[in-house]
């Protein structure tokens, strides 16, 4: 490898690699990364049949199933494959953020309260369910159509699909091939939180970057906003572990050759590449439709709270994105438009200004982008660029990225108490289990603030706001 650019390392082609390697990282993140083996799955995402300029790593990088989480990499949809691997077992895990007319000041003597009301009404844990009661005919129909379910049945108002990413809903679903399994899982988990590292999140902007792009995003210094982070739950790691068995068995059809059995493909253009990416959209349907929901909880809450309708409160979605998805999508490689299977693993999509497939509202800054800390630190949101375009087939990083597994963090906290310290900061947690806690103590995460100023200095987001978190729920 070498340095190549500011925060920009090459891995240089070699062996059967179709690809060189990047990977956006400053030196001490780039140091860390020797730790464990993402920087290797980055050279074994360069193998697979297609792949267009490079396989790609952000600087959250760490070790996933197959491709690193913070990766990225575009197929051609003609030459090309569709990998599990490469979206990952929680489809669409993804954020979407809400701003409020509220100060950090309107929550003294509330914050606990509004926690708690929230924390009853929306099911968070391992295998939490949900008391929505959907028939399998019904879950069928939330698969196609995603968000768009949830509002028309009343989680939520209209505008809330024009400011997620695909509105909500992906094309082109037939539940019919999904197992049965999956939807049994589904069935019981509309509008649950989860566990792990997703979160419910009360925080309050204390940095702006761009006043102007603040102000249209309805931003101000201290107002409240809320942050939800989480995914398909057990429906998405259903599909993604149904596809990767199915297409185990298919290895010797294509004559597949892989550096790493968990990079197991299909050809795009296959009836068994479409059927995975007909599943694929169902889950992130089915995640959207879960945040949809969960929204709609967070307003009544609020609501009850304040005294005040959620429109009152100024509750309005700024926007929702997807971290764990593959999308078909045009970009420009060597000098030609080619439609392109672009996966993103622990990536966020980071379309620029002017992009037809972002909300008109936004339309002369670019796509808002919600990168998560964790619990005790920074969250942000950014604008996607023209350069992520031209560099990285509009992506960034996903969050902060774990530097901890989730055993060696327990190891680290042993006799702490993580919700003690996090209270003396004046951060209140609600959480269904103190192992969570642990599990998912900052110390667990690479530094927010020096993700963020990596693909800010490169170029592929613009900052806008920095957040701080007052209070946060977790499963």
């Amino acid at each position: 490898m070498k340095k190549i650019g500011d925060c920009k390392w090459l891995i240089e082609k070699e062996g059967k690699m179709r690809v060189p390697g990047v990977v956006f990282a400053s030196d001490k993140i780039f140091q860390a990364m020797q730790s464990d083996n993402s920087i290797n799955q980055v050279r074994n995402v360069a193998h697979l049949p297609g792949i267009q300029k490079y396989s790609l790593a952000m600087p959250d990088i760490h070790w996933g199933y197959g491709f690193p989480i913070g990766g990225v990499a575009a197929m051609d949809t003609e030459s090309g494959v569709i990998s599990p691997g490469g979206v990952g077992f929680d489809i669409n895990c993804g954020v979407r953020v809400i701003r409020t007319n509220l100060k950090s000041s309107d929550l003294n003597g509330r914050k606990e309260l509004l926690t708690n009301k929230m924390y009853s009404a929306i099911p968070c844990g391992v295998g939490s369910k949900s008391d929505i009661n959907v028939s399998f005919s019904t879950l069928k129909n939330v698969l196609k159509e995603g968000s768009s379910w949830a509002v028309k049945n009343g989680y939520g108002w209209n505008e809330d699909l024009e400011y997620t990413e695909e509105n909500g809903q992906l094309e082109g679903v037939n539940p019919e091939i999904i197992s049965d399994r999956a939807l049994e899982r589904g069935k019981q988990q509309l509008g649950t939180l989860g566990s792990g590292n997703h979160f419910i999140e009360i925080q309050k902007v204390s940095e702006i970057f761009d006043e102007k792009a603040a102000n249209m995003l309805g931003l101000e210094l201290d107002s409240v906003t809320v942050m939800i982070h989480t995914g398909s739950r057990g429906f998405g790691h259903q599909v993604c572990s149904d596809w990767v068995k199915n297409l185990r068995k298919t290895k010797n059809k294509f004559n597949i050759e892989l550096p790493d059995e968990q990079l197991i493909y299909a050809p795009f253009d296959s009836k068994e590449g479409q059927d995975y990416l007909s599943c694929m959209h169902a889950a992130a349907n089915f995640a959207w439709a879960n945040r949809q929901i969960i929204l709609s909880r967070l307003r009544e809450s609020f609501s009850e709270v304040f005294g005040k309708s959620a429109e009152s409160l100024g509750m309005n979605l700024v926007y929702d994105v997807a971290h764990n998805i593959a999308k078909v999508e045009e970009h420009i490689v060597d000098g030609k438009r080619k439609k392109l299977c672009v996966h993103r693993k622990g990536a966020t999509r980071a379309f620029p200004p002017k992009h037809p497939d972002i909300p008109k509202k936004y339309a002369e800054f670019g796509q808002p982008v919600l990168i998560p800390g964790d619990m005790g630190t920074a969250s942000y949101i950014l604008l996607g660029t023209q350069k992520a375009m031209e560099e990285t087939f509009g992506s960034t990083c996903h969050g902060a990225g774990r530097v901890l597994s989730r055993k060696k963090a327990m190891n680290v906290t042993g006799g702490r108490n993580i919700t003690n310290e996090l209270k003396e900061k004046g951060i209140y947690v609600r959480a269904k289990s103190i192992k969570t806690i642990r599990e998912e103590a900052p110390d667990a995460y690479k530094d927010i603030d020096e993700v963020v100023e990596v693909v800010s200095r490169v170029g592929i987001s613009k900052k806008v706001v920095r957040m701080l978190p007052l209070a946060v729920i977790k499963g």
